[in-house]
């Protein structure tokens, strides 16, 4: 028995980060700060969590605003945002660590916790990345009359089968976790805010 769980976990050594069951909880996993040091993520528990893939070109970054204002009502009563610049989508995150945070307290005044560059996507996607995109599904894009026929136009002729896989299609996709780590809802960018924050309220409630 030794054996065989030796190797199986030399497997997920190999993979990646494969060690989560199926919606296990994220307090298993650690990620880098923007200082380099690792950050394990049960250091969450008992909050209600909402992960965002953000950059800062993007047509969705004013929804930093919008979620530094959602933070401040409520992470008095247990809600943090755990911010993740990537750069995989339009290379529309570049500069460093350093930079995209005095972006973001420049223009918006964040004061969620923003950790160092990721992928979220692909071989090198982080391990919790991975373990948020396969157990979501891709929800299509609330209709936002602007930005979403767009994204539908440019992604479906990449890849016309775009919409049946679950892969994190663009910025600013969001995981909603409840207090035990457990992933409840995956909103998309063009998602209404409103929404989230309904979600965000009920979870708090519990």
């Amino acid at each position: 028995m030794k054996r065989f769980l030796k190797g199986v976990a030399m497997v997920c050594l190999v993979l990646g980060g494969c060690m989560t069951m199926k919606n296990d909880s994220i307090h298993q996993f650690s990620v880098k700060g923007r200082d380099g040091k690792n950050v394990r993520l049960e250091e969450f528990k008992g909050k209600v969590l909402l992960i965002v893939n953000t950059a800062m070109r993007c047509g969705f970054t004013p929804q930093y605003e919008a979620l530094e204002a959602m933070y401040e009502r409520l992470h008095d009563k247990g809600f943090e945002i755990l911010d993740f610049p990537c750069n995989q989508f339009g290379q529309q995150a570049p500069g460093t660590d350093e930079e995209i945070y005095s972006f973001c307290q420049l223009n918006y005044h964040t004061a969620f916790p923003q950790f160092a560059k990721v992928e979220v996507n692909g071989a090198n996607a982080d391990p919790l990345f991975r373990h948020l995109v396969s157990n979501t599904t891709f929800q299509g894009f609330p209709p936002d009359g602007k930005i979403a026929p767009i994204l539908e136009k440019m992604l479906s002729k990449a890849d016309p089968d775009y919409a049946s896989k679950p892969d994190i299609k663009w910025n600013f996709t969001k995981f909603l976790v409840d207090k035990n780590g457990k992933i409840v809802r995956r909103f998309e960018p063009t998602a209404p805010l409103s929404e989230v924050e309904a979600a965000v309220r009920e979870l708090l409630e519990k």
